[in-house]
């Protein structure tokens, strides 16, 4: 059974996976409406897109048009971007969760966040703790599936230059294929192939909470599309 009336929400379309997603959404036959929240309208003109600039921190005020199928939360941000741990901390925790719960007040079915390997609320590392206290909370947020996806190293070109990132996937290239069994978890992974694996995803019926490591996500993204469900 096919649905053409879907409805995706999405949050950091300009970023590296969710520049990603957003095209595939836009692609794909099942979607044919697509709401972007940002900051400021980004270059992109599409008929079944429509952006809406939004004040994060009067999120609620938005309340009314954060419905549909499914919420894809792809913000993120550096500590370089972000030096202010308190606005670092609102931009990976308490935006995705207020959203999140709006979403399941509207009865939204999905959510889709990019949290990172070692989520933990108890890990003495801020990144991974902002993480996992992400995780936690998003699973008290009362929607019906969650994805809680964990990217190892991203690949692919980024708007702004990261010099160590870049040396990180030249390394990376070189190590990734002695990487196997339950290391495998730790192997790069291109932004497009975990954006691939999330709107796959978001064509399946299941419901509980799905954590999702790097490796499982690979091979989402590998997967065809008609074997989405298993």
């Amino acid at each position: 059974m096919t649905h053409h009336k879907r409805k995706a929400v999405i949050v950091g379309a300009s970023g590296l996976i969710g520049a990603a997603l957003m095209d595939l959404l836009l692609e794909h036959q099942e979607y044919s409406e697509v709401l972007s929240l940002v900051r400021k309208e980004l270059p992109i003109k599409h008929a079944k897109l429509t952006q809406l600039v939004v004040d994060f921190d009067r999120l609620a005020d938005y309340g009314d048009s954060i419905n549909g199928h499914a919420l894809f939360c792809c913000l993120g941000t550096t500590k370089k971007q972000t030096p202010d741990t308190d606005l670092y901390y609102k931009i990976d925790h308490d935006y995705p969760v207020l959203l999140t719960e709006l979403a399941a007040k509207n009865g939204m079915t999905q959510c889709h966040y990019i949290s990172s390997p070692g989520a933990n609320p108890k890990s003495s590392i801020f990144y991974t703790r902002t993480k996992g206290m992400a995780e936690v909370d998003l699973r008290k947020a009362g929607i019906p599936a969650l994805h809680l996806y964990q990217p190892s190293l991203l690949t692919g070109k980024r708007k702004e230059h990261r010099l160590l990132e870049g040396i990180a996937q030249g390394v990376m290239k070189v190590i990734d294929p002695l990487l196997r069994g339950s290391w495998k978890k730790y192997r790069s992974i291109s932004g497009h192939a975990v954006a691939s694996a999330m709107l796959k995803k978001s064509l399946s019926v299941q419901k509980g909470v799905f954590v999702l490591p790097s490796d499982e996500i690979q091979e989402i993204a590998d997967r065809p599309y008609f074997n989405i469900s298993l």
